[in-house]
């Protein structure tokens, strides 16, 4: 079992007042893996002193100083890539076969991406009678989720290393190791002492102490839309900045026209991916009423290619979910959708005998789902996917957009045009045309209750910052 006995708090590693535990399971198979000490709101309130003290001296370095350490940093993760793949996978069950690639080097990659925008915040715009510059925002508080917690991580942490700003950092308490990790790594770096503090705990008992202490100036926050709200309502009596990316139910609209296999098979991969706890998931296929049948034929060979099993092995690429808790909340969703009356094409609540070890879900895809049902309307976040019919497209934007979220969205029509043309008309932050991917270059967030504000890029770099005018004596 690891162990890791300290907290990183003003560049040292140090006790916790604390003598509460947090334990780490594998969800592969229920197994002890970790244990990593849980902080209190006496330990919040000297990692965030420790940042305040530090954010004059580091957002006044120059700009390409602070890009040399996101550099030094990410060539540190990538000198440890395999023990962080390792904590990944046997901490939130993602396939070894995935996870490294997906979970790991991708996140090193965007890491290092934000390296050269920290010279952004040297831009000046120079008008007659003022002056506009960027400035830090000062003070963050990351809380990070459990799905990609590496990814959401270094989506935060490296905006607000280039902008200048100092950072309190809080992992979900399912997965905390990479961070300690990362602590290790920049403990070893030439970032100066208090930049980066971290705490790992519970939320519940210190995410309102981090979100609403007086010397905090922002909180970026990844989670559920209910913790969401609470993470608003601690911060608003001070008035900090909240950037939230929150929940999804986010729809996938195939036009009459499209590549029928290629589409739904994008879909299916999309939903399956990482056990299906991906916030941006295409968990809603809205697709013609007459083309039904054959999506259905393609959507269930499409999810027979995900092998269920152990994430450590070669031919798995889908393992369990993060926890039994994560396991019995979408077995009930998947309850709840046989009761609601849909057709159940693949998939259920019956796992073979050699998985009920671990937190495992099948592959499970709904037909013929109605918009109003339950399994359409709330976020499952697992292996689930909702086939909704449409008589036509006007229908198939109205039962797209009929959703208090708005993370994300997709299309796949006969080209791209008629893609994009139906496009601009959801309520999404993001939309995937003709089968597009992921990619860190674009500004993430969402609309409605999906959160506020961007990560990712130039968009997710103005976060961390304020505006200041300086205005002018013309006649100088």
């Amino acid at each position: 079992m690891k162990k890791f006995e300290q907290l990183y708090i003003d560049g040292h590693w140090v006790n916790s007042h604390s003598d509460a535990r947090l334990e780490v399971i594998n969800p592969a198979n229920g197994e002890l893996y970790a244990s990593v000490p849980s902080a209190d709101v006496q330990d919040v309130d000297s990692a965030i002193r420790a940042a305040s003290r530090a954010f004059s001296s580091w957002s006044e370095q120059p700009a390409d100083f602070r890009a040399a350490i996101i550099n030094e940093i990410a060539d540190g993760m990538q000198a440890r890539i395999d023990e962080l793949t390792e904590v990944i996978v046997a901490s939130m069950g993602c396939p070894l076969s995935l996870a490294s690639e997906i979970q790991v080097q991708g996140s090193i990659d965007a890491f290092r991406s934000f390296a050269p925008l920290a010279s952004e915040m040297d831009k000046q715009q120079v008008h007659a009678n003022h002056i506009v510059v960027t400035e830090a925002v000062g003070v963050c508080v990351l809380i990070n989720p459990w799905n990609y917690p590496l990814s959401q991580l270094v989506g935060k942490l490296g905006p607000a290393l280039a902008a200048g700003c100092t950072v309190v950092v809080k992992p979900a308490e399912q997965t905390p190791l990479q961070d300690l990790i990362l602590a290790e790594i920049i403990h070893q770096s030439s970032l100066p002492q208090g930049v980066f503090n971290l705490l790992t705990g519970v939320g519940s008992e210190i995410g309102e102490a981090l979100c609403s202490h007086a010397l905090v100036d922002m909180v970026s926050f990844t989670g559920s839309t209910l913790a969401g709200v609470k993470v608003a309502q601690a911060a608003a009596p001070t008035v900090k900045r909240v950037c939230q990316e929150l929940g999804g139910k986010s729809p996938y609209i195939i036009a009459q026209g499209a590549d029928l296999p290629a589409a739904v098979r994008y879909g299916v991969e999309d939903v399956m991916l990482n056990s299906g706890q991906t916030c941006c998931a295409l968990t809603r296929m809205l697709v013609p009423a007459e083309q039904l049948a054959e999506v259905e034929e393609i959507a269930k060979y499409a999810a027979a290619e995900w092998q269920l099993g152990d994430p450590m092995l070669a031919a798995t690429n889908m393992g369990p979910l993060s926890s039994r808790q994560q396991q019995q909340r979408v077995l009930s969703y998947i309850e709840k959708g046989i009761e609601e009356g849909a057709k159940l094409l693949c998939g259920g609540t019956q796992l073979p005998a050699a998985l009920r070890k671990g937190a495992y879900v099948l592959p499970t895809i709904f037909s013929d789902v109605s918009n109003d049902m339950i399994i359409a309307q709330e976020e499952i976040f697992g292996p689930v996917l909702c086939i909704i019919p449409y008589q036509n497209i006007q229908q198939a934007i109205e039962l797209a957009n009929e959703t208090p979220f708005g993370l994300s969205s997709a299309v796949f029509a006969a080209d791209q045009a008629a893609a994009i043309k139906i496009a601009s008309k959801l309520r999404a932050g993001q939309c995937y045309i003709q089968g597009a991917l992921f990619n860190t270059d674009s500004p993430f967030g969402g609309y409605k209750q999906s959160g506020n504000g961007r990560e990712w890029g130039i968009e997710g770099l103005k976060e961390y910052t304020e505006t200041k005018a300086m205005l002018i004596n013309a006649a100088d």
